[in-house]
């Protein structure tokens, strides 16, 4: 088996779960002995090397006659690399696109635009010409530009020249971003597509959808031949928001990469020995709101306890503020971004994780954060809580609920321990292994449909072209 995969990011550089749940997925694929073709938005010269191989996927040459591309961003062009007998193979195709996003639900911030400024380019930069092969390259920009849809776009033409240039079984693309890759892929190639839900516009910006989105989304659910959702409750919005069919999706929980388990409740905190924390994009969907909400509540029980803010987003500004207003900035500590290993240290030291998400497809972060251990508190509006029963739950928009859970964990160590050994046994049986099964599955479904596709040669050696039609 072999498979097209368009993604949008690859460890180390990530900006949330999607790029985390491709590699762990891609890895255990490769396993099973699935090839994997995969194309990725931008590489930087320092991701896993073993068993893949990184392809500059700018150096893909676009027929100059055929396509007149024209963008405002542009980036460096690195050579191509090839090592031979590698399972998976990663294709680099620069883009400034974000996996996810949102706007602001919230009054515009006198600092929103606080550390977020962006390079300007000239239009030309954005192409190469070879002269010799009359083709021309797209060198994108690997930034968080506002050509949001022309990027996508491009990334689409991208898709049809690598869909040319390979042989494959099927097609599976990751989120929006890459839904117009895959049907180009497929209208290029006539193979089958899977597009993999990871989110949702409804889980991204609630009711204020962003319309061009949810048509990309919504071309892409019913172009697929089959649909991956990562939870039951991603699911359940693909049919009553979308008007999929309950047939067409199969529900394949992520999981997560195997590591050393830790048992050992003692940390080691600069701010004390009750230390809850939040890490993940700070935006609407992740509901950091009402963390500090909690927050302010939890203080009046716990006046020594401290809380930690890890990740960046478009409301990071806003939440500095309202932590300010709420006179509780002594007890709060804004991290920004984290790599993994500024990630691990930030475990070392938190007693409690909350993910307090407004709508989560999935959420791998608890998970990684049982491995760090800690105890987690779940929203219930979220799919990783239908893989761990014995997690406390509550709605996210209840922040006296919230604070209710913090503060019995904060006082109960007994409790906080059988949370965290609960917690432990439950993502044991939570790995990539069992998750590419089930996709391994589903690509020999939809293969083995796709063979029963045929064009009907009509006239002994004629060659006429007929509409294919389904052989019993």
């Amino acid at each position: 088996m072999k498979v097209l995969m368009f993604g949008w990011e690859f460890p180390p550089y990530i900006s949330g779960g999607l790029g985390t749940a491709c590699h762990g997925l891609t890895h255990s694929l490769q396993k099973q002995g699935v090839k994997v073709l995969f194309v990725v938005p931008r590489l930087f010269g320092n991701e896993p090397s073993g068993d893949i191989s990184l392809i500059n996927a700018s150096a893909v040459g676009i027929p100059r006659d055929k396509y007149t591309i024209k963008s405002s961003y542009t980036t460096r062009r690195n050579e191509a690399q090839s090592v031979e007998g590698n399972e998976i193979t990663t294709i680099e195709v620069d883009s400034p696109l974000m996996p996810y996003h949102e706007e602001t639900p919230y009054h515009e911030s006198s600092i929103l635009h606080w550390n977020y400024s962006f390079p300007k380019t000239s239009e030309t930069e954005n192409e190469r010409v070879d002269e010799k092969s009359n083709e021309l390259n797209i060198n994108f920009s690997g930034s968080y530009g506002p050509n949001l849809m022309k990027e996508v776009e491009q990334y689409a033409i991208v898709g049809t020249q690598v869909s040319k240039q390979n042989s494959f079984d099927v097609i599976h693309a990751h989120d929006w971003l890459t839904f117009p890759a895959g049907i180009a892929a497929k209208e290029t190639s006539g193979k089958p597509l899977i597009v993999h839900v990871h989110a949702t516009e409804f889980d991204r910006s609630g009711e204020n959808v962003n319309p061009l989105i949810y048509n990309i989304e919504k071309k892409g659910l019913d172009t697929a031949d089959r649909i991956i959702a990562v939870s039951q409750w991603t699911k359940n919005i693909l049919v009553s928001r979308y008007g999929v069919p309950e047939e067409k999706v199969e529900v394949v929980h992520n999981g997560v990469v195997a590591e050393e388990k830790k048992t050992s409740l003692e940390k080691k905190s600069p701010f004390g020995p009750h230390v809850v924390t939040f890490m993940g994009r700070v935006t609407y969907q992740k509901g950091p709101i009402y963390f500090v909400d909690a927050a302010k509540e939890v203080l009046k029980e716990f006046p020594n306890a401290h809380f930690v803010m890890a990740g960046s987003g478009d409301l990071l500004p806003q939440m500095v503020e309202h932590v300010a207003h709420l006179q509780i900035s002594a007890n709060f500590h804004f991290t920004g971004f984290l790599r993994k290993n500024e990630i691990d240290k930030i475990w070392d030291m938190t007693s409690i994780y909350v993910m307090p998400s407004v709508s989560e497809p999935f959420g791998i972060t608890p998970l990684e954060a049982i491995q760090g251990g800690v105890p987690v508190i779940l929203s219930k509006q979220s799919g990783v809580a239908e893989v761990m029963p014995h997690a406390i739950t509550v709605d996210f928009w209840n922040k006296r609920a919230l604070a209710g859970a913090i503060c019995s964990m904060l006082r109960y160590g007994s409790l906080m321990k059988c949370m965290q050994e609960n917690g432990q046994q439950e993502i044991g049986r939570l790995n990539w292994n069992v998750a590419a099964s089930k996709v391994n599955r589903v690509y020999d479904e939809i293969t083995i449909k796709n063979r029963k596709k045929s064009r009907v040669v009509l006239s002994g050696s004629s060659t006429k072209k007929v509409e294919p039609v389904e052989l019993l």
